[in-house]
């Protein structure tokens, strides 16, 4: 694979990710090194006492400052605005958003990329959900959990995807300008919002099958009050798009 026009810049927001982060790293460069693809990846660390940020200049060292840009922030301001930062560092016209702990494996990106040139479509969005995909390390609480976080959401917004509350995504970068731009909620809402707003603005989305696997290092950030948040953020979308 190989496209000399394009460039992507994938957000990777950190927060206690040191021990995660040099492995994402190395299989991001090496996927896009073997596809023959301009990278770059902005790490977005939200000042995290486990030494992240450390971890993330001495991989700026090892794969230049070209491929690995630091774009730290004084605390801890959550997913939505630490995507607005990065895109505002972002100098290629795509751009991935996926999480750090490696839930979302470097090697699917190829297929997004393949996917969204097949109908020069403005997202393409990771699912669960399909044929394909699947979820590895969950117990059964937790996968009940989020099933039930996407039916509920499919029942009320009826977004036209089939993992709302996915985050592993390719979008065109003005396409995700303007749908941050609109985005108002907070935490994990934001991702669910995100497809709502592409929903609206007529924006065209594909789907790719991918496989989640639980994080290997450190503890999942979702708890009881994000899943309170969700449903009030759920609600809120319900009431007001």
């Amino acid at each position: 694979m190989s496209s000399s026009a394009n460039k992507y810049s994938v957000l990777l927001p950190t927060y206690n990710e040191r021990d995660n982060l040099p492995i994402i790293i190395w299989l991001l460069a090496k996927m896009f090194k073997e596809n023959n693809l301009d990278y770059e990846i902005i790490i977005i660390d939200d000042n995290s006492p486990d030494g992240t940020l450390e971890v993330a200049k001495q991989l700026q060292k090892v794969y230049g400052e070209q491929h690995i840009v630091l774009r730290p922030r004084a605390g801890k301001l959550g997913l939505g605005t630490a995507y607005i930062h990065g895109i505002q560092n972002a100098t290629g016209n795509f751009v991935i958003i996926m999480d750090a702990d490696m839930s979302h494996h470097p090697k699917a990106i190829p297929e997004f990329i393949r996917k969204q040139a097949s109908g020069d479509y403005d997202i393409v969005t990771g699912t669960r959900y399909v044929n394909g995909g699947g979820v590895y390390g969950w117990d059964l609480r937790r996968k009940l959990t989020s099933r039930g976080a996407n039916f509920i959401a499919d029942l009320l917004l009826n977004p036209g995807v089939s993992d709302l509350t996915g985050s592993f995504r390719l979008y065109k970068k003005h396409v995700l300008h303007q749908i941050i731009n609109a985005t108002v909620s907070k935490g994990y809402v934001f991702q669910m919002e995100m497809m709502v707003r592409a929903k609206q603005f007529n924006f065209s989305v594909a789907e790719v099958p991918i496989t989640f696997v639980d994080r290997v290092y450190g503890e999942s950030k979702l708890g009881a009050n994000e899943i309170v948040g969700y449903l009030k953020g759920l609600w809120t979308l319900f009431t007001s798009v």
